[in-house]
């Protein structure tokens, strides 16, 4: 398998508090989750339903805040038992990492962590026995039901909301979800801190549960997968991996997946066999789209999580003044980017909710943004700016796509009189001004007036619920996404009514109010839905080789590559 991108913070899965790794490669191959989805129905028919993961099933109060879970009995590929020990430690262990924010989990504020004393100490305390066979003191500690997360016993853990959210177990389907042997990352060094994360699992992964094992990884070259010879899913039946695929041991020995950044390389190596999987983007979707009969690719239905904007920076002028940020958001000719940077792939949108989740989606009825140069000149004749600045446009060097994004802008914004200044750079320099919402305030100059989210123009989910585009696009305790920094108190009401009441009328009659105030302010010129899995281009494989494969749950948010214990080959 070839992919574009090295993963961030390579193989370390300590990082998942951040959302990386990313692409991690590992995601259900070598570490699986608590709770998995059906992704049939989710590719297929819209619907999100979760299903028990290692967490074999599940109970919740009649209040809606207590969840309990019970584990299956396995272990990790080094033959540590997977147990509630493991999983209460690694919880833990990302909020401590996360520097005890309230907001640990990818910015849900879900739990009361007041009472939870969880630091250094505790970590000393419970390693002076082990997570297999904890001694007498830390049972006390991981037992103590007034901190939000405990154990009840070796198999089974409870995680206490501070109040109902329904969704809780699609929070659990990545990142954090993701099962590691925490007794592993205690006798090799531990957690790190929360400014310096053991960087030791980088190159050195730690165990998991699932069918495959690191055997080697090459930084910035390739990282090779082995079958796990004891893999507690061998025995799994036809009928069990037909409701749960994601737990097939797989159908091949070995597998390697390259990171090269060159398109016409992996390319190349698609069309001579070296690699069966590819990731194509827009350089040479042509050779892709004019072999049909030996290439398919995947796209993803119109109403996917995956899609793009352009951040309009709040904090910055003169996109702080909202009928500016109107004109640029009416003055973008949408349907000439679809067809120059997506092939057309694309549906229009109206953020920040996505279609999947359409109880919540775009509740005022509105139609996407559209191209108007007489609205966009009137807004920005009524915003009193007499002497415009040049706006810069911050893209990542190497995305093509991303570039062609700009320049169709800067052409559009040219007409009612802005100019547009195109800042290509490397990913590093691009991301240094971006982190959490205070973090995105604090440089708004920094950042400049306009940005593609994510670097790359596509966004997908960090969980599996219809809370997660709102907690991060447009929160005030956003831990990484708004990179528009907006906030707003009507808006703020919707977000935080997710997480504290399970009424679904009282949720969508205050977000149907922040829908409206999102879509006057015109933070983000939303770009559509992008059916391509890479917005200008997606995974392709060879159909005379490959069968199928089953993808990200998070449609690429955790990785954007094919969760390779899944696929089958035609002979």
């Amino acid at each position: 398998m070839d992919d574009a991108y090295w993963p961030t913070d390579d193989m370390n899965q300590l990082f998942a508090f951040s959302e990386v790794p990313w692409p991690d490669w590992a995601t259900y191959t070598v570490y699986q989750s608590l709770i998995t989805v059906n992704q049939t129905a989710e590719f297929n028919q819209g619907s999100i339903q979760y299903l028990p993961g290692l967490a074999q099933n599940w109970t919740v109060s009649p209040d809606g805040t207590t969840y309990t879970f019970n584990l299956h009995q396995v272990n990790f590929s080094n033959g540590d038992p997977f147990n509630a020990y493991q999983v209460w430690m690694e919880m833990y262990g990302f909020y401590y990492l996360s520097g005890n924010s309230s907001g640990w989990l990818e910015s849900y504020p879900l739990f009361n962590m007041n009472a939870a004393n969880f630091g250094p100490s505790t970590i000393t305390l419970i390693n002076q026995s082990n997570l297999i066979n904890p001694s007498q003191q830390s049972l006390s500690v991981m037992m103590n039901s007034s901190w939000p997360i405990y154990v009840t016993g070796p198999m089974q853990i409870v995680f206490h909301l501070k109040s109902p959210f329904a969704y809780f177990p699609g929070t659990l389907v990545v990142y954090e979800g993701l099962m590691f042997d925490t007794q592993y990352v205690l006798d090799h060094g531990g957690f790190g801190t929360p400014t310096s994360v053991n960087i030791n699992f980088n190159q050195n992964p730690i165990p998991g549960t699932g069918p495959y094992d690191v055997a080697q990884v090459s930084e910035n070259n390739f990282v090779k997968f082995t079958q796990d010879p004891n893999y507690w899913g061998n025995g799994l039946s036809q009928q069990q991996l037909a409701q749960q695929p994601v737990f097939d041991p797989g159908h091949v020995k070995n597998v390697i997946v390259y990171a090269k950044p060159d398109d016409l390389a992996r390319y190349t190596d698609l069309s001579t066999g070296v690699a069966q999987i590819s990731t194509i983007f827009s350089a040479d979707w042509n050779l892709v789209q004019s072999n049909p009969d030996k290439y398919s690719y995947l796209v993803a239905p119109s109403w996917a999580a995956i899609f793009g904007a352009i951040a309009l920076n709040t904090n910055d002028y003169p996109t702080n003044i909202t009928l500016v940020r109107q004109a640029v958001v009416h003055a973008i000719n949408y349907t000439d980017i679809w067809a120059k940077a997506f092939h057309g792939e694309v549906s229009p949108m109206v953020g920040p909710e996505y279609p999947a989740w359409s109880q919540f989606y775009d509740l005022g009825n509105y139609s996407a943004y559209n191209y108007n140069l007489t609205l966009a000149q009137q807004d920005l004749n009524q915003s009193g700016v007499t002497n415009m600045p040049v706006f810069s446009f911050r893209t990542l060097n190497g995305c093509d796509y991303c570039n062609t994004i700009a320049q169709v802008v800067q052409t559009d914004l040219a007409q009612i009189g802005i100019t547009v200044s195109i800042v290509i750079q490397q990913p590093s320099q691009f991301f240094a001004p971006f982190g959490s919402y205070t973090n995105n305030v604090a440089n708004a100059v920094e950042i400049g007036q306009m940005t593609l989210i994510g670097g790359a123009a596509d966004w997908a989910p960090a969980t599996l619920t219809p809370a997660d585009y709102w907690l991060s696009f447009v929160n005030n305790g956003s831990s990484w996404g708004d990179q528009a920094g907006y906030a707003r108190p009507d808006v703020q009401a919707c977000i935080n009514a997710f997480t504290s009441t399970e009424s679904v009328p009282q949720i969508q009659s205050l977000c149907k109010t922040a829908q409206q105030q999102i879509y006057d302010d015109a933070p983000y010129a939303w770009l559509g839905i992008m059916k391509l899995w890479f917005a200008g281009g997606s995974l392709v494989w060879n159909k005379n080789v490959v069968k199928g494969f089953l993808v990200d749950p998070v449609w690429s948010g955790q990785t954007g590559a094919a969760i390779f214990n899944t696929v089958t080959f035609v002979s």
